[in-house]
């Protein structure tokens, strides 16, 4: 547990679109136990990370709401933002893999459901908090290293470039209609609670999977790309700050972590700390060499000047804690 001051959401009415997935169930979990009023939407596409047991441990707490809902739905969404002090914005198609194949859930989710969220907070309830949650992706290669804010965005795939167009949509609104906007761009999240079925969403975690299952991982390249890996944890403290920050309203910020880690020394922190699995080094394939952005390492001075938020979980510790889980609830993640 952090040592931010929380207590500003106790007794507030929060909505967190993909409640239900991986990011939005550990925000959920942590908004409760402060003691904030919490309502979940998530429409529960198969494939895309909804899961009931992520809740298990505030399943039944009377401060809880769910909703199985669509944030492309007009009439719902101006019902659930009704009354809301905040709104996390976490829901959105996230598979730059998928987005190859099929790019219209991207423009439906990513654009046409956020442009329904903020228009429906403009109509019933203007005075909420937004914090919308994009993705590194948005600049795509890097130009140098590490990569600040103000970087180029030019992202190599409809996925990014639908949430970077998302970011901006909130953008506007905060601009134009005066309503309470943060975007993050968030980097390699890991940890409890994520999708653990297929490989199309989050490396590490699937790399957990493949090493518990005594598998082997394949390393694409010479497993020198360079990445930061930022635990779930941490990931929750900083997008909990940026509704309360004042000083970050309209405000574009990097949540990673300033201390790089390759792939390939990734892989085999896994291996040691599960103690089970195996790695190889593999080729690109086209596919994935058309969307491999190369080395990327997040600039986080703004968010540490801002926000006073950093990184505290080690990669050792993040990865500990996360086997741990998934061992301990294996049934529950990987069917």
């Amino acid at each position: 547990m952090s040592d931010y001051n929380f207590s500003t959401f106790h007794n507030k009415n929060i909505l967190i679109t993909g409640g239900l997935g991986f990011i939005g169930s550990n925000l959920a979990i942590r908004l409760i136990e402060i003691g904030a009023r919490v309502t979940l939407v998530d429409a529960m596409i198969p494939e895309y990370g909804g899961n009931l047991f992520n809740i298990a441990p505030i399943k039944d707490h009377p401060n809880l709401t769910i909703n199985f809902g669509d944030i492309r739905d007009t009439h719902a969404m101006e019902w659930l933002v009704r009354g809301q002090d905040y709104v996390f914005h976490l829901a959105g198609q996230v598979s730059h893999v998928m987005s190859l194949s099929d790019p219209f859930p991207d423009i439906e989710y990513n654009i046409k459901g956020t442009a329904v969220i903020m228009e429906a907070l403009r109509k019933v309830n203007p005075h909420a908090r937004v914090v919308f949650t994009g993705t590194r992706g948005h600049y795509g290669s890097a130009v140098s290293l590490p990569v600040k804010e103000d970087a180029p965005t030019n992202p190599k795939g409809l996925y990014e470039l639908s949430s970077l167009t998302a970011e901006k949509i909130v953008q506007i609104y905060n601009n134009t209609h005066n309503i309470h906007g943060v975007l993050l761009r968030l980097t390699n999240v890991y940890g409890q609670r994520a999708q653990m079925r297929h490989s199309r969403y989050g490396v590490v975690n699937w790399f957990i999977r493949l090493a518990v299952d005594s598998e082997t991982i394949s390393v694409f390249g010479d497993g020198t790309i360079l990445r930061d890996f930022l635990h779930v944890d941490d990931c929750v403290d900083a997008i909990m700050l940026a509704a309360i920050v004042d000083e970050a309203r309209g405000e574009i910020f990097n949540v990673g972590v300033d201390e790089p880690t390759s792939i390939g020394e990734i892989v085999k922190l896994i291996i040691e700390i599960a103690g089970t699995g195996n790695w190889k080094f593999t080729p690109f394939s086209e596919e994935r060499k058309a969307q491999e952005p190369g080395d990327f390492v997040s600039d986080i001075t703004k968010i540490r000047e801002v926000m006073g938020w950093e990184p505290h979980i080690s990669l050792q510790e993040g990865l500990t804690k996360t086997i741990e889980f998934y061992c301990d609830h294996k049934r529950h993640y990987w069917s």
